[in-house]
């Protein structure tokens, strides 16, 4: 008698479901991981199981001054880089950098968080040097880095076309309420102000640019975050503000595309 070995029978549709799940790559790229919000959420990244990553792109502009961000170098995750947001012509090269580690994967998620913010300023003391050098930082560098990247954020986007949101493709420009026009009852802060609600105006274009790439891109609002930026007064911990950033994140879908939000994923007016 010959005996028979009985097999469940397993679809080939299912076998290339798992091993797409099995090889599915998910890089991300943080400006200004040296402190504050940008080191906090590549801390994040790499530690909280909840959101998987395969690559974190970390870039600061001197590594040598980036002592907390370099003690993580040791997680093979962790790709730290070297950039400034002024020098628009070192992007293409820090994108054959990520390029190289990425390959046919491409970036999945762009998160434009590197700026600068000056002192409070009533109009009598604005200077012309404060707005250029706040517009070259928080808007003109996030929009020429996002030009650089974009080959490798559509690359991700098509090798995703069943996804969405950060398993395909996001640009999230860090912007803050005080470049809400509805919201500015206070004036000042001209610098900050005027080059973060121009950075809303890049996000909002983006959105439509991109849509049928299928990229995502969204404002966000960190909140009022105690940081060397937001000064020893502010109510909001690091941890507080990249954990609400982080769950947003793993949301959003194509209803936030061209929005802006707090960091809890709360919609703001332009």
């Amino acid at each position: 008698m010959v005996s028979i070995l009985w097999l469940p029978i397993v679809s080939t549709s299912y076998i290339l479901f798992i091993q797409s799940a099995k090889n599915k790559m998910c890089s991300i790229l943080v400006t200004g991981a040296n402190r504050g919000i940008g080191l906090g959420l590549v801390k994040h990244l790499l530690t909280n199981q909840s959101f998987k990553v395969d690559n974190v792109f970390a870039t600061c502009r001197d590594k040598g001054k980036a002592k907390e961000l370099m003690q993580l170098e040791s997680n093979s995750q962790l790709h730290i880089l070297e950039a400034d947001l002024i020098d628009h012509g070192s992007f293409f090269n820090l994108a054959s950098q990520v390029s190289n580690i990425v390959k046919d994967n491409g970036l999945n998620v762009l998160i434009n968080n590197a700026g600068i913010s000056s002192k409070f300023t009533r109009i009598g003391l604005v200077k012309s040097e404060d707005l250029l050098n706040h517009f070259k930082i928080n808007t003109i560098g996030p929009i020429m880095l996002t030009q650089a990247l974009l080959p490798l954020m559509k690359l991700a986007s098509e090798k995703n076309q069943s996804s969405t949101g950060v398993n395909k493709a996001v640009i999230v420009n860090m912007s803050s309420i005080l470049g809400s026009i509805t919201l500015n009852d206070q004036g000042g802060f001209y610098p900050y102000r005027t080059s973060k609600a121009a950075i809303n105006v890049a996000t909002k274009s983006l959105s439509v640019d991109l849509k049928n790439n299928g990229i995502l891109t969204v404002s966000i609002h960190p909140g009022w975050v105690k940081t060397t930026m937001g000064g020893p007064n502010a109510p909001i911990e690091v941890e507080q503000s990249v954990n609400g950033i982080c769950t947003f994140l793993k949301n959003i879908n194509k209803s936030h595309n061209g929005g802006f939000y707090d960091f809890e994923g709360k919609l703001l007016p332009w």
